[in-house]
């Protein structure tokens, strides 16, 4: 019953924080991610009323399934912008801006870090600023996602943000997995491994997209025995619950170092990209599914505003450190697009604006840090706190500003500008 309980208030007390983070024009992410800090353990949790709110982490880490299967449900929908026709446009485009940012804001964060830590080197080892460097590349996809689907934006720089998006965790992993090798070399004294570096991102980066495009196939397969709507709603549901279930698993080869494994977002994300393109009603269906999840993502969005702890405020290193990273980050980010898609030649309002839309971080980076935080011991605690602090910033700041930099652009176009017909005002 207490569960039950504390599902139903994190998504009431989501729907309540909603109306004023409209009545502020602040986008709807932002008055979820604050519900879950007004719910957390650190507000009403702190009253210690099981049900009101979460009385401690371990409550919000144990409703981590509902993370788990709204994180599918959003790379299952950023793979829908991967349809063919859309890739022979912006393809190339996304491709190399995607690459080049995620690379130009690692790059920065190490630069200013390792700085940093020829001043500091008992508060901020060389392994510390490698993995925040690394870190620094993901996005946050569902952010992202929601703002663009609460606003209905459209246009060429939407067209180009989500695709960008998606490439960019794949960046991430990749970078995120190679920089890990390195910084544990560098605290075990050890040589580099060609296996960690290499080898085991290498496994799970096609492993995921063999297995997405699988299951992808048989999505699209078992669609052909369902005809009526709900039906189809159910098996794609299905489809995507299990792809994200099957990608949780892992395997090590005895004696090799070598290690199988899979990640959820590629995975999902290549479902939804293969069954886009191998059905013919996919976008209709794919409709009707964002408006199943859409209570999903709400809890989704207080879930993670309760995981955000504010205890890292009160350590003066995490907080100097953490600001240093935000602003080496979105140095990174703004100048990496500016300078890739100007090459790319690219419009200009996509070179001046589409930096700032790819600077909320969450998910992605969380799960990095408590990765981190399993292999680098101490080292990794403090890489954790300092992602939360981040995150916290991010989160909280990043929609706003993607909704800022999609208006300015004119993908958003505002409600009082949009004119209705004097008919249709009547009858309204």
């Amino acid at each position: 019953m207490t569960v039950l309980f504390q599902i139903g208030v994190a998504l009431f007390a989501g729907l309540l924080m909603s109306r004023p983070a409209k009545k502020l024009g602040l986008p709807a992410v932002t008055g979820y991610l604050i519900a879950g800090l007004l719910i957390g353990p650190y507000t009403l949790g702190a009253l210690g009323i099981d049900g009101l709110g979460f009385t401690s982490f371990e409550q919000v880490h144990s409703l981590g399934i509902i993370s788990d299967v709204a994180l599918g449900f959003i790379a299952f929908a950023i793979g829908n912008e991967f349809r063919l026709s859309q890739l022979r446009k912006t393809g190339k485009q996304a491709t190399v801006i995607a690459v080049f940012q995620a690379l130009a804001a690692t790059l920065l964060v190490d630069v200013l870090l390792i700085g940093l830590h020829f001043i500091i080197p008992d508060k901020l080892s060389l392994s510390t600023c490698i993995t925040l460097g690394a870190i620094a590349t993901a996005t946050a996809p569902a952010a992202t996602l929601m703002v663009v689907n609460q606003y209905k934006a459209k246009g060429e720089l939407t067209d180009l943000l989500l695709p960008i998006v998606a490439l960019d965790d794949a960046v991430g992993l990749i970078v995120f997995a190679v920089s890990l090798g390195i910084a544990k070399a560098l605290q075990s004294g050890t040589s580099l491994s060609i296996i960690n570096v290499a080898v085991n991102p290498l496994i799970e980066i096609i492993g995921s997209l063999l297995l997405g495009t699988l299951a992808g196939l048989a999505f699209n397969f078992s669609e052909k025995f369902f005809h009526s709507r709900s039906k189809r709603m159910c098996i794609s549901i299905t489809y995507v619950i299990l792809t994200a279930a099957v990608s949780m698993l892992k395997f090590d080869i005895p004696g090799t170092g070598i290690k199988i494994g899979f990640s959820s977002l590629l995975t999902c994300m290549m479902l939804g990209t293969v069954f886009c393109n191998a059905c013919d009603f996919s976008e209709e269906l794919m409709a009707k599914v964002d408006r199943w999840t859409a209570p999903l993502f709400v809890l989704f969005f207080v879930i993670s505003g309760s995981e955000l702890d504010v205890a890292v405020f009160g350590d003066i290193a995490v907080v100097g450190i953490g600001l240093l990273y935000i602003l080496a980050r979105s140095g990174g980010k703004i100048i990496g697009a500016s300078v890739s898609s100007k090459f790319m030649k690219c419009s200009k309002k996509i070179q001046k604006y589409l930096g700032i839309t790819l600077l909320p971080q969450a998910g992605v980076a969380l799960g990095m840090s408590v990765t981190v935080a399993e292999e680098l011991g101490a080292e990794g605690a403090i890489i954790r706190n300092i992602v939360l602090f981040a995150v916290l910033i991010y989160e909280l700041a990043g929609p706003m500003l993607t909704k800022i930099a999609l208006t300015k652009s004119g993908d958003i176009v505002p409600q009082e500008s949009v004119k209705v017909p004097e008919s249709d005002r009547q009858k309204w």
